[in-house]
């Protein structure tokens, strides 16, 4: 039996990256696009693509995240995430591949408090949450075989995020201020990559909440990465007022992994065991 192909976008990024490194692992034909090799925006070229390819699945990771960028680049946001997204949404189904989209809590107002599940009503307070809602509902539209990923506060080796990026203010400031008073759920990369691969060898279509357990304020997130990486630094608590940034962030996107529990899958170990795994593996530039 030959081998499934699998073709992701997004294969430069955090999560596409560690994607393409497990389906390898595991011995699929991989096929990893990054903006320089598929421009998702340019229907003919996607279409050429995947017609040529003849994907088994199609793992979109692609997206703008810019998300205070978005605010006054509206344009940008949704030509990418929504109409980029349907390019791949109609190229995937024309040659019958299963599609995985993946999304984030910022489809969310953040008002709730208890967390949601994937059947909870969606009101983004961002561009970057509605033009992510509106590849959604592409997916929704157009897809017969779809799983929608939404997760929450990535991290991992590769791209920009936020352990990174505390690690390295560390380096260079003996005292930091982060909110308090936004409430979600980390997710290491590796971990949501290898949750993706046990989705795609079924066939239980539908929306996903994927992050690692519990749940955390940025500072708390930011003072367990001290902790595990064990660094000295002043970490302050602030309120998101204190900071104002052009967009708006849901103040509290803890996501329930009800879709995981209630289709027999594992839901992810806990943020701190997964942070400390981060830590170790990667380890700490002094």
């Amino acid at each position: 039996m030959s081998k499934q192909k699998i073709l992701v976008t997004g294969a430069k990024g955090q999560l596409g990256t560690e994607m393409v490194k497990l389906l390898k692992d595991m011995e699929y034909e991989v096929y990893g696009y990054g903006r320089a090799e598929l421009d998702i925006t340019d229907f003919q070229q996607v279409k050429s693509v995947i017609d040529h390819i003849h994907p088994n699945v199609v793992i979109h990771a692609a997206a703008y995240t810019k998300v205070d960028a978005a605010e006054s680049k509206p344009d940008q946001a949704f030509l990418v995430n929504a109409y980029g997204t349907r390019n791949i949404v109609v190229a995937s189904e024309h040659i019958g591949a299963k599609l995985v989209y993946i999304s984030t809590d910022y489809v969310f107002d953040g008002t709730a408090n208890v967390p949601y599940n994937e059947f909870a009503v969606t009101n983004p307070i961002s561009v970057y949450g509605r033009s992510k809602l509106a590849g959604e509902h592409f997916v929704r539209d157009f897809h017969s075989k779809f799983f929608i990923i939404r997760t929450s506060w990535v991290y991992g080796k590769h791209g920009n995020n936020f352990v990174k990026t505390m690690l390295k203010l560390a380096q260079e400031q003996k005292e930091l201020f982060v909110v308090d008073d936004q409430i979600g759920c980390p997710t290491y990369a590796v971990d949501l990559a290898s949750c993706i691969f046990q989705l795609i060898q079924t066939e239980k279509y539908g929306v996903y909440h994927i992050s690692n357990s519990g749940h955390c304020s940025w500072y708390e997130f930011a003072k367990t990465i001290f902790e595990e990486a064990n660094v000295n630094i002043v970490v302050n608590p602030c309120k998101t007022k204190d900071y104002p940034r052009p967009a708006q962030r849901p103040l509290y996107s803890v996501l329930d992994h009800m879709a995981l529990r209630l289709n027999g899958f594992k839901e992810l170990r806990h943020w701190r065991e997964a942070l400390k795994e981060f830590i170790k593996v990667y380890g700490v530039k002094s």
